[in-house]
Parts: structure tokens; sequence; C-alpha cells
């Protein structure tokens, strides 16, 4: 097993760090990666408004997320649950005593490569890793890294791969902290994360997150989800959009919804019964038992209270799984939108496609009938809700015949 190792402080961790990460799993071919943030880096102190241990665990684990390869690249708290100062030599005698039988990478930035014999134990290191350097310009290439390859095979016997990342926007954590500071620097960022950062106030960041413009909104609700459900989320939004502007919707309500229809998908139970519970909303005992149905409740929840959604918006959301009797415009297109955007893939949802377009009415009772045949062949109970929403539409479909 070939195991990669990309510690630092992730203070925070950028697009540079991603696209290394990506590189190296796959030149290298590596079984694993963990990205492994510091408690006390050895070579520079944290600065001051650094984020707490958690926030940066967090931002590393959206980063390990959005590269979507779960069962090979993961996020290691060694060194945090260690504490004190964060010793490269330790960590790397830590996980070849958790892998005996692993061949180890140990990656890092150029300016770190440069001066490894500076490091902690730098012979530890290299007698139980192999040194993977990555530059993120075009001028960290050979010239600059051939040298010190040769310098540290000959002083330490260190096995090196070099790689260089051409075309990666290279910036500082520094700069990148001092933009954030000054309300830019998203664009150094993956959404998930600059929306992580938004929510917790990071960084010096001020936002008004009652008041947000979508792009915001949109990042701020990526960072609640996996990175693969934000295909879905982006679908969805697009679709919405579209149907309101064949309908006549207000087509940023309908982003906005769309936006936040699934942010709190990935809860607990526990803690959709909790979010629910707080803010006073109402559940039936179905409802309350069924995580699936429990998302839509609690997503309107967090609409509502922390980003400040105007009732039609909530409203969508808090209905967009079951569905309902008396459904507004708005309700019936978020509901359509989550039900067959792009990356649904099932029988029937091309006709689907074809008569939302068409006849709204007639999609509604079509997604109602196919939502409870499927419930039927799955052997789960109809939430009454969504059968009540089918007969008026089937009542409708008589009155006009």
């Amino acid at each position: 097993m070939k195991i990669g190792i990309y510690g630092g402080t992730f203070n925070p961790p950028h697009l540079g760090h991603l696209e290394a990460a990506r590189t190296a799993v796959t030149v290298l071919g590596l079984d694993r990666l963990l990205l492994v943030p510091a408690a006390i880096p050895p070579h520079k102190q944290l600065p001051p408004g650094t984020p707490e241990p958690a926030h940066r665990l967090e931002m590393a684990r959206l980063t390990a997320d959005a590269l979507l390869l779960p069962d090979k690249v993961q996020v290691s708290d060694v060194e945090l649950q260690r504490g004190g100062t964060s010793y490269t030599s330790e960590t790397v005698e830590q996980l070849h005593r958790q892998y005996p039988e692993a061949e180890l990478y140990l990656l890092m930035g150029t300016d770190m490569f440069l001066t490894f014999q500076h490091w902690h134990d730098p012979q530890v290191i290299a007698g139980l890793a192999g040194l993977c350097a990555f530059g993120r310009t075009e001028q960290d290439g050979e010239a600059l890294f051939a040298p010190q390859r040769e310098y540290l095979a000959r002083e330490y016997g260190a096995h090196v791969t070099t790689i260089t990342l051409p075309g990666v926007v290279d910036i500082s954590s520094t700069r990148l902290r001092e933009l954030l500071a000054e309300g830019s620097g998203a664009k150094y960022l993956l959404p998930g994360v600059y929306g992580y950062i938004l929510m917790h106030g990071l960084y010096g960041t001020h936002a008004d997150l009652k008041h947000l413009d979508l792009p915001e909104l949109r990042a701020c609700s990526y960072s609640m989800v996996r990175a693969k459900r934000i295909a879905h989320i982006r679908g969805t939004e697009e679709t919405a959009a579209k149907l309101a502007l064949r309908w006549g919707a207000d087509e940023t309500l309908a982003r906005r919804a769309a936006i936040l229809h699934d942010c709190t998908k990935y809860l607990s139970l526990e803690e959709h019964l909790a979010l629910c519970d707080r803010y006073g909303a109402e559940l039936d005992e179905m409802e309350r038992q069924v995580v699936k149905l429990l998302h839509a409740k609690s997503g309107a929840c967090i609409a509502r209270h922390v980003f400040g959604e105007c009732e039609e918006v909530c409203r969508a959301i808090c209905w967009h799984t079951t569905g309902k009797a008396g459904m507004t415009l708005l309700e019936k297109i978020l509901y359509l939108a989550d039900y067959m955007e792009p990356n649904r893939d099932f029988e029937g949802v091309d006709e689907l496609r074809r008569l939302a377009f068409e006849d709204l009415d007639g999609a509604m009772l079509m997604g109602f009938e196919m939502s409870i045949q499927e419930m039927r062949e799955r052997g789960n109970v109809i939430h009454p809700k969504t059968v009540e929403g089918r007969d008026e539409l089937r009542g409708k479909t008589h009155e006009k015949t």
C-alpha cells in the first residue's frame, strides 16, 4: 500500500493544496492520501486570528471531500491529537507504526523541500518515507529541484520525486488571509471552504448571513453538504430557474430555494429533530422517524432562521420532498426541479422533463404517481401529504375531462 502524507497548517486550505493533492494521488499511484493539519508548526508561529484546530480540521475535511475519492483521500488529526509542536519526524514514525507494511510518501511544497535539511530529524523522515516535492509555478522546475534532490539523496539516502503543477494560481496563505479580511479572495478557495469561512466568521470576515448574494449563499450551502451532493444542488438550481422563467415565477427566489433545499441532507436523525424542536417546526409522527423526510423540515428552519429567507422560499423547501395539496407555484417548481434535474436517471424522467414545460400540474401529478409507485416498490410507507397532493390533481384532471 502506498500512503501519501500531506501536512501543513491548512490556514486556510486553498486551490493550490487541492491540485497538489489531486496530482500526487495520480502521479505516485497512491492508495491513500492523508491530509494532516498541524497543531503547532515548528518552522513558524501561527498568526493572530488563526482559527481553532477544529475549524482547520473541518476545512481540510472539506478539501479532501472535494476530490471525490473517499476511499483514498482522508483527513488525519494525528498531530492535533498529539498536541505540542508538530514535528514531521514524529508523525512519520507514528504512521509507520500504524501502517508498518505501507510505502510512505511525504508531500511538501517547494520552500519546505529546499530547506528539508534544517527540519527536525530529517534522517528519520528520509529513512521512513519517500519525499515528493511539488512546485506551484513554472519557475519551480527541474533547475530548482535537481541540486536539492541530489544533495538529499547523497546526505540522507532520500528517495525524491518532484512534480511541477503548471498553470496553478499560486498564492501564499498569508496573502489569502489578508484578502479574506478585505472581503475578497474567494477565487482561491473551494466554494465549500469559502462558505465555511463565512458561516463561522473566520479570518476577519463579517458576512451578514441573512442578506447573502447568490454566490455567497451557494458557498455556504456547499459547505454544509458532501461534495458528491453539489452536482445535484447545481442541477436543481438551474432547472428551477428555467421552470421559473417558463411559468412566470421569481427566478431569484427559485434559485435561492434550490440552493438551500438539501442543506441539512447529511444530518443525523437526532440533529434534525434538535433543529426542528429548536425552531418550533411542526412534525408529524412519520416525519419524526424518517430522516429522508426530515431534511425538508430542518432545511426550511435553516433557510428561515440562519439565512433569513422569505416565507415563500422556506415553504418551498419545506414541501419539496413530500409535496402536498394546494401547492404554490414556487413549491411546485422546486418539487419538480429536485425530481427531474439533469443528474437524475430513471425510467420516465425524460417524459417528466418534457411535461414540466408544457403542463405544470400534469407534471406534478406524474411526479406524485412516480414517487408513490417507488415507495410501494421499496416497501416504504407513503406520506399522507403526497397522496393528498396526487388526489387533488387527479380531481382537477377529471374536471377537465
